[in-house]
């Protein structure tokens, strides 16, 4: 069964369900960065603090413990359930819109590695293995890009009724 390029197809309805869902996952999607931009500053210094704690720091502005491994165990289960569904879902979308099959196999493939490596990283650099920050930083920052082109293109072809040849 071929759904390649059918959301033009799709009824006004379809797409305006679709298009609220994209909106409000996207709505979360990007106040979770913000959630991050407020707890490590978005440098791997600061990922390494969030997770390892700063205490031998006497002039952090904020004081932060190391996390357990229950909170850890926790972080990375919810996180690699939750957005595996999410990416699962704006894939499916994605694959019903019409344009370069290899970079829509690369958009719908990617945040699936993504998350993987973001949070496995986490897990690992919570381990000591401190260089996984790296990781961690790189993979989240594909991730959103990957995410970003896919409900931009989704968005595009949700308000297009013509076909347009790849």
């Amino acid at each position: 069964m071929n759904f390649s390029g059918s959301i033009y197809e799709f009824s006004k309805e379809l797409k305006l369900l679709i298009g609220a869902f994209i909106i409000v996952l996207s709505i979360g999607f990007f106040s979770g960065l913000l959630f991050v931009e407020e707890t490590s500053s978005a440098n791997p210094n600061g990922i390494e603090e969030q997770y390892l704690g700063n205490e031998a720091d006497e002039d952090a502005p904020v004081m932060k413990f190391k996390k357990s491994e229950q909170e850890m165990l926790t972080l990375v289960h919810n996180h690699i359930l939750s957005m595996s569904i999410i990416f699962f879902l704006v894939g499916l979308i994605l694959n019903t819109c019409q344009f370069n099959k290899k970079l829509k196999l690369f958009l719908m493939i990617e945040p699936f590695v993504s998350v993987v490596l973001t949070f496995g990283g986490l897990y690992l650099l919570w381990t000591g293995m401190l260089w996984t920050k790296y990781i961690v930083m790189f993979s989240g920052i594909l991730m959103t890009v990957t995410y970003t082109i896919s409900i931009g293109i989704i968005l595009f072809q949700l308000t297009r009724t013509k076909t347009i040849k790849p």
